[in-house]
């Protein structure tokens, strides 16, 4: 994770405002529900039998390679919608579904006129696809016989892995060491493969358990506290 998405321990970060609202303008609805529709026809799910001209793979790991893709002034400029919408967006274009100019038109024409009609339609088998992908999900846990590298008690070291697109490491985690506090049942694979990160086969998963003042030293506020994170295998390193 970049700076932009892990601040754990940055100092001077105050005020920092909570917007309790789900969606705060009515668009933002819709970007969410082409974003599920997205994650419903996804191609990796396998043959679906629904009228749908989207053939490619989407998922929550590409709807965060946009987001960490970003500029950092960028990624606090832009509210949480506004960055799904530049994310989804870029991918219909470099996928060719539709040009630059005609989403620039497109785009001037709905500032122009708000009310400009919108497309409606559809087809109920893609709403039924929609409804059983929203109540049944896609789970990354994968009947994989493999056994855990580690055990409960293990000392372990966070590795600092090269950077790549997307990841799911904080970065004020590297180089640190820390105790396996559970070991999760089951194997795990990742939506996509990371590349150099490492993510991608089915693999253990763990709640590491580190002191404070081994991440931030005289930072660390006295007192009986822990720190836990959820890590792949792949992160972590005997100490």
């Amino acid at each position: 994770m970049k700076l932009q998405h892990t601040l754990g321990g940055i100092e001077s970060l105050d005020p920092i405002k909570v917007e309790k609202r789900v969606f705060v303008e009515p668009w933002e609805k819709i970007i969410f529900g082409i974003h599920v529709a997205m994650m419903s026809l996804s191609k990796h799910l396998g043959k679906k039998n629904v009228p749908t001209t989207f053939k490619d793979e989407w998922t929550w790991a590409d709807l965060r390679k946009g987001a960490e893709s970003m500029h950092p002034f960028d990624y606090f400029r832009f509210r949480y919608y506004e960055k799904w919408l530049g994310g989804i967006s870029t991918f219909f274009v470099s996928q060719g579904y539709i040009t630059d100019e005609e989403l620039e038109a497109k785009s001037l024409q709905f500032l122009a006129d708000p009310d400009t009609k919108k497309p409606v339609g559809g087809d109920t088998k893609i709403d039924e696809q929609v409804n059983f992908y929203l109540a049944n999900g896609d789970s990354p846990l994968k009947d994989y016989d493999s056994k855990a590298k580690f055990t409960v008690g293990d000392v372990v070291i966070v590795k600092n892995v090269p950077p790549s697109d997307h990841t799911r490491l904080p970065g004020h985690l590297r180089g640190h060491k820390g105790i396996i506090d559970t070991v999760y049942e089951g194997q795990y694979s990742y939506f996509c493969s990371t590349g150099p990160d490492g993510l991608g086969e089915p693999m253990a998963s763990y709640c590491v358990k580190f002191d404070p003042k081994e991440i931030w030293n005289e930072m660390a506020e006295d007192g009986a506290n822990s720190f836990y994170a959820d890590l792949f295998e792949i992160y972590l390193t005997n100490a």
